[in-house]
């Protein structure tokens, strides 16, 4: 079992400092300009592209590992992680990786990947998804829109620019917010006539700005306030150009009122925000040096180049982060804070993100918006809280891997051929660090191998290399890490007994090691001693691999699956091995899947779980002890998250029950039952748990608040517990 898919997420640890439980951690600021900074400074344009973002009543960032992290409102489903139940504390959008940048909006929110695919969640009621489907608990792809460079969500409806700079629109118009000359709603992306060269999209209520590449500011939509800039309080259904504003570099959408920021650090407002009430900008006086705005139905945020923020509007909530309710029309700074790097203003609260990668919350916290596990407001900036413990497991035969939030790899249990990547063979019953690994993301073993992936899109193997799944052209096995060589820009991993897999952030998929079973899907059954890419695959967003099979998702929710099929596990309907990847029936918006040794589990982005293999103590969570095996999928109970291994399989609920399935020689039940007749509840672990993994002999999982648990077999001391004794119910790791 590996933890790359989306079933359970990683989480970037120790590439950069102060990595937290909402953002992960964020890339060092640009070198700034001196904190002296005059209006005759010239300022850097700023990105297009939003790490962090605020919806109406809802949070979004992204940690550098491109997962992205939610919190808060989530009552049409807008947090993405497939229910409508809020969220004080961060949950992670379910399915997306490589995600670049984010936008919230009332009731909906949006991200880009990497590869420039669109992706929308969350209340569909104007069709502001652009999915042509009613609303949606997960991300679903928009179609068409490949390419995006900036998005943007008004309250009912979405904005975005593609690379050859034309501007699309979809969703809510009674106001003309789409700006396709009409107030018809939208369902599906139109093209707002008349813009070209546009770098980067605004909206906020119900009206829209587009900054062009040249440094004007256009606009349409509503204007009863004067927010679209041109002198006047009429609604325009086509773009007209803000009066008087070039040279800008950033520009924010307010509910009734929008700003600009020139090139030269000044700011620059209009309509009902800022103080200013007038239909044509105006210089936001006593402010300069400012590199970033945002703002919110009626409260801003200005970013200053020296790392502050400064605040004026409403403040009957804290959300100008002074210490007290008072609202103010004049720029005041916001207390405490520095180093930040982005911005974000809700209707009632405030998010920054410092350099040290820290993300930082107050204002209203009604509906859990700032992220801090309570309903609590804040009136000055507080913390999001830290990572304490691990972000990521992994569970070989007999011995355990975990990421510590610090991007370090510890490793515990059987050493015989120098899994464990501490340079002896020596097993360990409490964990040790795996030396000279650092910026690590996730880890992957099976068998008496391991891998792990750092941040900078590397790949590292250690222990067992009889196949070559080391991947670095030998058989020698290493009792250190060693990169594979020639992966790059690799954003999940996985691996079977003797055999291993990459998937790059284009959608491919990378395999090398032992092949006889086809299960390195490049048309041959001749083993691999360096990666070779699967044939016939790409815009994959998901994978894991079994003992000889393996199971992919791409983008369009479909499932492939290749490699040994003896038992079904590949759910093509026969029994034949397959050595280039096959379309697994009747399953579609698939959004993660876990193989395990003769048996494959699916989860659809509606919660179903689908199971085909054998199941011969239940591990299909679905039927129970049967010797003939499922060749094709079929229901199994709800699922939202799972992990597979040999003969057994764990998964959460949506509510934060823990349930496991299958063989319990050795207490992997977490319970002393002999057999059950169907899966069971692990009360100890009640409120889910953020990875898990599992040999099918013992399990190790990482519960919320980070520490790591584990249970069953425990012959080299592979629970990291200090002793060699098997444990029939879950245990806390002495280190984590």
């Amino acid at each position: 079992m590996t933890h790359t898919t989306p079933s359970w997420g990683r989480s970037l640890a120790g590439v950069w400092l102060g990595l937290c439980l909402f953002a992960g951690c964020a890339q060092p600021a640009p070198e700034a300009a001196p904190e002296a900074a005059t209006a005759s400074a010239e300022i850097k344009r700023t990105s297009p592209r939003t790490r962090l973002a605020a919806g109406q009543r809802h949070s979004l960032a992204i940690r550098p590992d491109g997962t992205l992290w939610t919190a808060g409102e989530n009552n049409t489903g807008q947090l993405g992680d497939g229910t409508r139940v809020d969220r004080p504390s961060p949950v992670q959008v379910v399915g997306l990786t490589g995600v670049v940048s984010v936008a919230g909006g009332a009731y909906h929110s949006l991200a880009v990947r990497s590869n420039g695919t669109l992706w929308a969640w969350g209340g569909n009621g104007f069709g502001q998804l652009g999915t042509g489907t009613y609303g949606r608990t997960t991300p679903g792809q928009v179609p068409g829109m490949s390419g995006i460079s900036s998005i943007a969500a008004g309250w009912y409806h979405t904005l975005a620019v593609k690379s050859d700079g034309t501007v699309w629109a979809w969703g809510a118009n009674d106001t003309c917010q789409l700006g396709d000359g009409t107030t018809t709603h939208r369902s599906n992306p139109t093209q707002v006539a008349g813009l070209n060269n546009m770098v980067a999209v605004l909206a906020r209520s119900d009206y829209s700005l587009a900054l062009r590449s040249d440094g004007t500011l256009w606009a349409w939509g509503d204007n009863f306030s004067g927010q679209l800039g041109d002198g006047t309080k009429i609604q325009r259904c086509s773009p007209v150009q803000v009066q008087g504003l070039s040279g800008l570099t950033a520009a924010a959408a307010g509910a009734h009122g929008a700003l600009a920021v020139k090139s030269n650090g000044t700011v620059w407002a209009w309509g009902s925000i800022g103080g200013t009430g007038s239909t044509t900008p105006s210089q936001v006086t006593d402010l300069t040096g400012i590199i970033d705005v945002s703002a919110s139905d009626y409260h801003v945020l200005a970013q200053r180049v020296d790392g502050t923020v400064w605040a004026w509007g409403t403040n009957s909530s804290g959300q100008l982060g002074n210490g007290t309710k008072v609202s103010t029309s004049k720029p005041i700074q916001v207390a405490g804070l520095t180093g930040v790097v982005a911005t974000a203003a809700g209707t009632d609260h405030s998010l920054a993100m410092r350099s040290d990668g820290s993300v930082w919350a107050w204002g209203g916290n009604m509906y859990g918006q700032l992220a801090n596990g309570a309903l609590t407001r804040y009136l000055v900036p507080e913390q999001v809280p830290s990572i304490m413990g691990a972000v990521a497991v992994a569970a070989g035969s007999q011995y355990s891997l975990a990421v510590h939030y610090d991007g370090t790899v510890w490793a515990w249990g059987d050493n015989g051929r120098g899994q464990l990547g501490d340079g002896t063979l020596t097993r360990r019953a409490i964990p040790v660090v795996v030396p000279g690994l650092t910026g690590v993301i996730a880890v992957a073993a099976k068998g008496d191998s391991s891998l792990a992936l750092r941040s900078d899109g590397t790949v590292w193997a250690w222990g067992n290399n009889g196949f070559g799944q080391l991947g670095n052209g030998t058989h020698n096995d290493r009792v250190t890490p060693g990169q594979v060589p020639g992966l790059t820009s690799v954003s999940a991993i996985a691996i079977g007994y003797g055999s291993a897999l990459a998937l790059k952030y284009d959608g491919t998929v990378w395999a090398w090691g032992n092949n006889g079973s086809g299960q390195l899907g490049d048309g041959t059954f001749q083993s691999r001693l360096v990666p070779t890419q699967v044939q016939g695959l790409a815009g994959i967003t998901a994978i894991s691999a079994g003992s000889n099979h393996v199971l992919a998702v791409r983008y369009d929710g479909t499932v492939w699956a290749w490699g040994d099929n003896g038992f079904g596990q590949l759910g093509d309907g026969t029994t034949i091995d397959r050595s280039t990847p096959v379309l697994v029936p009747g399953i579609s918006d698939g959004v993660s899947v876990s193989a395990g040794t003769s048996h494959s589990i699916a989860v659809r982005s509606d919660g179903t779980g689908w199971g085909w293999g054998i199941s011969y103590f239940g591990e299909t969570l679905g039927w129970e002890g049967s010797f003939e095996p499922q060749m094709k999928p079929v229901t199994v109970r709800d699922l939202n998250t799972v992990v597979a291994g040999f003969r057994l399989s764990l998964a959460t609920d949506f509510i934060g029950g823990v349930w496991i399935d299958g063989n319990n020689d050795w207490g992997q039940l977490g319970s002393d039952l002999d057999v059950s007749d169907g899966p069971v509840r692990i009360e100890a672990l009640e409120g889910g748990l953020t990875a898990a993994a599992t040999s099918g002999f013992h399990l190790v999982v990482v519960r919320p608040d980070s520490t790591v648990w584990t249970w069953g077999r425990n012959s080299d001391g592979e629970l990291g517990n200090g002793t060699f004794l098997d444990m029939h119910t879950p245990m806390r790791s002495q280190l984590f």
